[in-house]
């Protein structure tokens, strides 16, 4: 059995709202129980810019499939009139969620971190020596 292509399994495709302001919306692609992406939509007076981050590889053709759907579906559905639905589309995977607990934490990391940069300098100066 030929496996399925990601324009065939656009129809069980859903959009699960992250969040509303009075000017933006963000959502949760999800094709069965598995995100898939995220887009997030902003409206101006007559241009909606739209960033949207896929979480896996997709091809050129099921992406503008996406793109029209996430226009006719989100875009088109939110009533505010426009001229260009503009979008910045970006492949990546989420590597955390952080938050205000974090930036308590942050001066811990920091303090790791310069430790770190310390030892790959001394990694350099001990390069530099086996140069001379």
């Amino acid at each position: 059995m030929a496996a399925r292509s990601s324009m065939d399994t656009m129809d069980d495709l859903r959009f699960d709202r992250h969040f509303r302001t009075p000017s933006s919306e963000g959502y949760y692609l999800v094709r069965g129980q598995t995100r898939i992406g995220m887009v997030d939509l902003h409206f101006t007076s007559t241009t909606v810019h739209g960033t949207l981050i896929i979480e896996q590889e997709m091809e050129r053709d099921a992406l503008a499939q996406l793109i029209e759907r996430i226009d006719e579906d989100l875009v088109l559905s939110a009533d505010t009139p426009r001229d260009d639905f503009l979008v910045s589309v970006y492949s990546g995977k989420e590597v955390g969620f952080f938050n205000d607990t974090f930036r308590a934490d942050q001066d811990d990391l920091v303090a790791d971190l310069d430790e770190d940069e310390d030892d790959e300098d001394d990694e350099f100066e001990d390069n530099d020596d086996l140069e001379e």
